[in-house]
């Protein structure tokens, strides 16, 4: 009788309700994940909108002449001469060496890891790879300047400042004196902070080639190279190109380690091994001071490189659609 009794207590489903409850919580979850992509959004076009603002007494003192002065002159009366020349050319400079350097070994490590390393030293070695993406960037600027710059300026340098004296165009890219402070010692530092990005993603990437695919080609007679060029980097260029982008922006805007060894010059000279500097070290070493006209010229500085890192990531998806489509995708 007691069982007869709570079963009569239990309420009927109600069907109606528990569809309400199921509706309520998916348009609960929709407006959660949509008012997040806004305000991704609003935060994007806020940092956009403050930055022309900032730099808008900047752009109409110098128009697009901002872009190829060389001097830089912020105490200059009665009128400052302030170009960005200088600072988007190491810029640039400084990530194509680093990505020339960084992107070679990162791949190799990757590949390595992924084919030849025993199973027993493939956790350490890429635990070790990961943590240099953990030390702080200033670490890395006072280790260039303390242990790499004495290194490069009294060994490296002069070998290839001696090995292609007097010849043409080889001779002004490596010409000397050494340096402690130069864009090449920066972009050492610079490929050395981006390679654990490049290693563990493509690391990653290359672990989700089928091994069937490999076993495959290894069965027809390929060599390893044959099957890493053939077969795992067609496979995963996708997530090779992503690795390889997300290192390129940490290039363009990476600050202190770069002020340290860069030399903070806003000269341009042909040779490597002469000082330099880039937008995010000339904001860096020069905000705290800066007031007017100048303060304005900086945060265009910075607006530059806003543009120039869109560019480059646009760049960098405009590749990835054209190789889709080569491959009939």
């Amino acid at each position: 009788m007691a069982a007869q009794a709570s079963l009569q207590e239990v309420k009927p489903y109600d069907r109606a309700r528990a569809l309400s409850a199921f509706k309520i919580g998916d348009v609960t979850f929709y407006w959660v994940t949509r008012l997040s992509a806004i305000a991704v959004l609003l935060i994007l076009g806020g940092i956009i909108l403050s930055l022309v603002v900032g730099a808008w007494p900047a752009i109409k003192a110098f128009g697009l002449e901002f872009l190829v002065t060389r001097r830089w002159a912020p105490n200059l009366e009665p009128t400052p001469v302030l170009g960005a020349l200088g600072p988007i050319y190491g810029t640039l400079v400084t990530s194509f060496l680093a990505m020339l350097i960084a992107v070679p070994v990162g791949l190799g490590i990757a590949v390595f890891l992924t084919e030849f390393c025993p199973p027993v030293l493939r956790r350490p070695v890429g635990i070790a790879i990961e943590l240099l993406a953990g030390i702080p960037s200033i670490i890395y600027g006072m280790w260039g300047f303390f242990v790499l710059a004495p290194f490069m300026t009294d060994h490296f340098q002069p070998f290839f400042i001696n090995l292609f004296e007097g010849v043409p165009v080889l001779g002004t890219i490596f010409a000397g004196p050494p340096s402690y402070l130069s864009l090449f010692n920066a972009s050492v530092v610079l490929a050395i902070m981006i390679l654990p990005f490049i290693t563990a993603i493509s690391r990653d990437v290359f672990s989700t080639v089928p091994p069937m695919l490999k076993e495959s080609a290894y069965g027809l007679g390929c060599t390893t190279w044959e099957v890493v060029r053939n077969v795992v980097v067609p496979f995963t260029r996708a997530g090779v190109l992503g690795g390889v982008m997300l290192a390129l922006g940490r290039a363009l805007g990476e600050t202190m380690a770069v002020t340290f060894i860069i030399g903070n010059s806003f000269q341009i000279n042909g040779s490597i091994f002469s000082p330099g500097t880039t937008i995010s070290a000339a904001i860096a070493s020069e905000f705290g001071e800066a007031s007017g006209l100048h303060m304005s010229a900086l945060i265009l500085l910075g607006l530059l490189l806003f543009v120039l890192t869109f560019i480059v990531l646009a760049c960098a998806r405009l590749m990835l659609a054209r190789l889709d489509a080569a491959a009939g995708k």
